[in-house]
């Protein structure tokens, strides 16, 4: 338990550390971020001094406890500044939990015109939160056996990279390969004509496939269709297993089910969509695919950027993107979503059960990357699409009870709980914003993007009384 309190105490001096920078770096919206940094730091050091680090006792029972309270704790940080910049308490508690989530829905208007410290710190809460998830799918949710997610340990390690079980050296790779492809993407976005602040920006929140953008009209305010296909790659490049470029890196080994899986659906996805758009809009094929390319790209990753108000293309288009908010990317990148792996292993199960209907002697498995799939990790995907089935149920209901239209309670539900962004519909589509709903609908999708994000069991076996019985015994 001391662990736990440690780590907080750490996370807490870690964001006073990078509000002081922010500080330091734009005077003119120094204040906003002095109080917070000194307040968080003299708590988070408080309490790293009052707690004994001794992780070898760390149980599974702390792990969940740990991996639940650290996302609070970010989130709660990162909220600092923008209440002191003069949101209020629960507009900057969503817009720190969006951020730190990287889900991307924001309740600010006026983007084009906030302070550059404040816009940074938005950026900065992404590209934390990104590499964050990466650490924490890959290091803690396997070892707790959440949604399955120990599939995606055996895919990490089917080499025999002894690298990528060393938690160290994979979090040195990961954080090497994470920032070059942010400054690569920057630099890239330098070269196409953004300004060198809003080309960090928007590369940290690219990667981060966070979605946060300095500007109201989010990436459509960059006409440049240069600018549109490099997001288009980077965003694709974050939705990407992380531990697959290491591999490929140092192993030369790409092979990888989930990513041929989300590859070959995107391929499909933009290629009729763009048709759509062409017959039914009469668009140009470049522009059409431009544009069909970037907006699925964007929803499929959960970044959440939009260069155009996509809901406008037609029922079709519109039923589409909503099922793709679901989909999310890669398992071991920065994206949510449900992703393509168990995806794929529960498509394979509902395939062997057909199949097993049809012949009752035979004897069936499932396979992913060549191996049978443990029943226990089977079990945890399987889990995983129920809790989600009755978590967005759930949430689509109580913002349905609060006031929303049932457009907007859906798609507001599944995009907080997939970490998306925007959802459909003229309050909270890509022309939208969420800064006109209710306190209470609010708090209802604060919860959606946190449980959302840690992959809803990890927070939910804090609600179990048995839990903390346990817990109270192991002391």
């Amino acid at each position: 338990m001391s662990f736990v309190i440690f780590i907080n105490g750490l996370v807490m001096v870690a964001f006073a550390v990078l509000m002081g920078g922010v500080a330091v770096g734009f005077p003119a919206t120094a204040p906003v971020f002095e109080e917070p940094g000194f307040l968080f730091g003299f708590l988070g050091g408080a309490l790293v001094l009052a707690a004994t680090p001794r992780a070898e006792h760390l149980r599974p029972l702390h792990t969940f406890l740990l991996t639940s309270s650290v996302w609070m704790t970010a989130a709660i940080c990162g909220a600092g500044p923008l209440y002191f910049y003069g949101l209020p308490l629960t507009d900057a508690f969503f817009e720190a939990m969006s951020g730190i989530t990287t889900t991307g829905s924001t309740v600010m208007t006026g983007l084009d015109r906030v302070p550059h410290g404040v816009i940074l710190w938005r950026a900065i809460l992404q590209a934390v939160g990104g590499v964050g998830f990466i650490v924490t799918g890959i290091a803690l949710l396997p070892i707790l056996k959440v949604g399955g997610m120990q599939l995606f340990r055996s895919e990490s390690s089917e080499t025999g990279e002894r690298e990528l079980r060393n938690a160290t050296m994979f979090a040195s790779a990961t954080l090497q390969i994470y920032f070059a492809l942010i400054f690569l993407c920057g630099l890239l976005y330098l070269l196409g004509g953004m300004s060198p602040f809003d080309a960090a920006t928007h590369a940290m929140t690219t990667l981060s496939t966070g979605g946060y953008s300095g500007y109201d009209a989010s990436f459509g305010h960059f006409t440049s269709p240069f600018l549109q296909w490099v997001c288009t790659l980077f965003m694709l490049a974050g939705a990407l297993p992380f531990s697959w470029y290491i591999r490929g890196i140092r192993r030369r080994v790409w092979q990888s089910e989930q990513v041929v899986a989300m590859l070959r659906s995107l391929g499909v996805t933009i290629l009729v969509l763009t048709l759509w758009l062409i017959l039914r809009q009469e668009r140009a094929p470049f522009e059409a695919l431009r544009l069909v390319a970037f907006n699925v790209v964007s929803v499929v990753t959960t970044t959440g950027y939009a260069t155009t108000d996509y809901t406008l293309w037609g029922p079709f288009a519109v039923a589409t993107f909503v099922v793709l908010t679901a989909v999310g990317g890669s398992t071991g990148s920065t994206a949510g979503g449900a992703k393509a792996m168990r995806w794929l292993v529960a498509g394979r199960a509902m395939i062997a059960q057909i199949r097993q209907s049809h012949a009752p002697h035979r004897v069936t498995f499932v396979k992913y990357q060549g191996r049978r799939v443990d029943p226990d990790a089977l079990s945890g995907v399987i889990s995983f699409f129920v809790l989600f089935a009755a978590t967005f149920g759930v949430l689509a209901s109580l913002l349905s009870f609060l006031g929303l239209d049932m457009e907007t309670a859906t798609s507001g539900a599944l995009t907080a709980l997939a970490n998306v962004g925007p959802g459909v519909g003229d309050i909270i589509g890509p022309a939208g914003n969420f800064a006109t709903l209710d306190t209470a609908p609010k708090l209802v999708l604060i919860f959606g993007m946190y449980v959302g994000r840690l992959e809803m069991a990890t927070v939910y076996a804090l609600l179990a009384p048995l839990f903390w019985r346990e817990l109270v015994a192991s002391r």
